[in-house]
């Protein structure tokens, strides 16, 4: 049975009107099937709050067809269709489904970006923070440490739970809608210190410097430990914030990792004995040269055709040092005629880049910045693609599957060189 405060108790039955009572019985529902008790209260929630592509509405035609009804009936499974209230706690939009400026070269047609920029809309006027990134940490939204959360999105929830040390599970957007309103979300899994300790180890024997070797390592660690927690220790030293992001969201895609420590370095660890928390050690894994190697060719063993269509950058979504690099990259140069380069980010980020002339510089050299969305989130790749590089572990997992191309994974320079060559040349140092 979940036990409710008078607050909760008041809300689920109707206080703060119908919107916040209905998430409140979702949230019920969700608590019970999780065998969770109660709740944490938590004013950090990220979704994707009543946005859906135009078939979902149609759906709901009966309903009214529109925002209002997708919330409604979607987001909050409910029985009937309510007003939503403008939410009172502070909540933000991840990553949608094209560029808000870009959309026809991403092969987007008019009804759709219609129906993207009315959603959009509507999140704005009910108080939700139009970030529209897989990595609202760089876009404004940096929880501190310990601070309960409700987030979507697993490359950004490992990062939360392992580099900030916030708490959050990797919700869907029923829930994390429900908790908009109710400031509530159920408390189980990360949100409990128990939850939160080490099960397996891992000793990296190899050097981990690139964000490359830290893609790599994260690809490993999910494929050795699958959903678990890893504790790492060995030859890793102080990576930067873009090297955990592709290191969390490496392992995240290829394992279900929503946490790691490693020790040392994350703020839950600063002991191996403080990473268990006490517990049992699980299972012992070593990443040496022998791995590294296979975790390369496991990536590679999509490609064949080294004849390069298109290069993917910016996945999680590139940061300003991360574009910055890329214009350095392709100074002088020019992205090849039967070859198409774009690199995703948030709009913060490139409001930035392009205040300081990386976007211009990019463009120059015949590339694409776009915001708000990825290859994969938007099932969209250049014309004719058949052929695809990423400097991204995480979307080289996903995107030649779900698109039925080829794929090669590489360094941001191998991949700059693909899409200014039109070949792929890299290789395993």
């Amino acid at each position: 049975m979940v036990r409710l405060s008078d607050d909760e108790r008041a809300m689920l039955d109707g206080r703060d009107g119908a919107a916040v009572a209905r998430a409140m019985d979702l949230l019920v529902r969700y608590a019970e099937a999780l065998g969770a008790e109660g709740f944490v209260y938590t004013n950090n929630v990220a979704g994707v709050p009543g946005s859906s592509p135009q078939w979902v509405k149609d759906y709901y035609a009966a309903d009214g067809g529109d925002y209002r009804a997708v919330f409604s009936r979607f987001d909050l499974d409910s029985d009937d269709v309510v007003d939503v209230p403008v939410i009172q706690g502070f909540a933000c939009h991840l990553q949608g489904g094209m560029d808000p400026d870009q959309w026809r070269e991403m092969g987007m047609s008019e009804a759709a970006n219609a129906n993207f920029r009315s959603d959009e809309a509507e999140v704005a006027a009910h108080g939700v923070q139009v970030l529209k990134t897989c990595t609202p940490y760089l876009a404004g939204n940096v929880p501190v440490m310990g601070e309960h959360c409700a987030w979507m999105e697993s490359s950004a929830v490992v990062f939360a739970n392992s580099v900030i040390g916030a708490r959050t599970n990797c919700e869907g957007r029923e829930s994390t809608s429900a908790a908009m309103l109710a400031k509530r979300i159920p408390n189980w899994g990360f949100h409990r210190p128990e939850g939160r300790r080490g099960h397996h180890s891992i000793r990296v024997d190899v050097p981990v410097d690139s964000i490359f070797e830290w893609g790599m390592l994260g690809y490993y660690t999910g494929w050795a430990v699958e959903d678990a927690i890893p504790v790492l220790e060995g030859r890793v030293a102080a990576p930067s914030l873009i090297k955990h992001k592709h290191f969390g969201a490496a392992a995240a895609s290829s394992g279900g990792v929503e946490m790691y420590h490693m020790v040392g370095i994350t703020p839950e660890a600063p002991t191996a004995e403080a990473a268990f928390g006490g517990a049992r050690r699980g299972e012992r894994f070593a990443y040496g040269a022998a791995e590294r190697r296979r975790v390369y060719e496991r990536l590679n063993s999509i490609g064949d055709s080294r004849d390069v269509d298109y290069v993917m950058l910016g996945c999680p979504h590139a940061s300003i040092d991360q574009i910055a690099e890329i214009a350095a990259l392709l100074e002088g140069r020019r992205v090849h005629e039967n070859s198409a380069l774009w690199v995703f980010t948030s709009r913060a980020v490139k409001a930035t880049a392009m205040a300081s002339g990386h976007v211009a510089r990019i463009e120059a050299a015949g590339a694409r910045v776009m915001t708000d969305t990825c290859s994969a989130i938007s099932q969209a790749v250049p014309p004719g693609t058949r052929v695809a590089a990423f400097d991204s572990a995480k979307q080289a997992h996903y995107l030649p599957a779900m698109m039925g191309i080829e794929g090669w994974f590489g360094t941001t320079a191998e991949c700059v060189d693909a899409a200014c060559t039109g070949t792929w040349a890299g290789r395993l140092a």
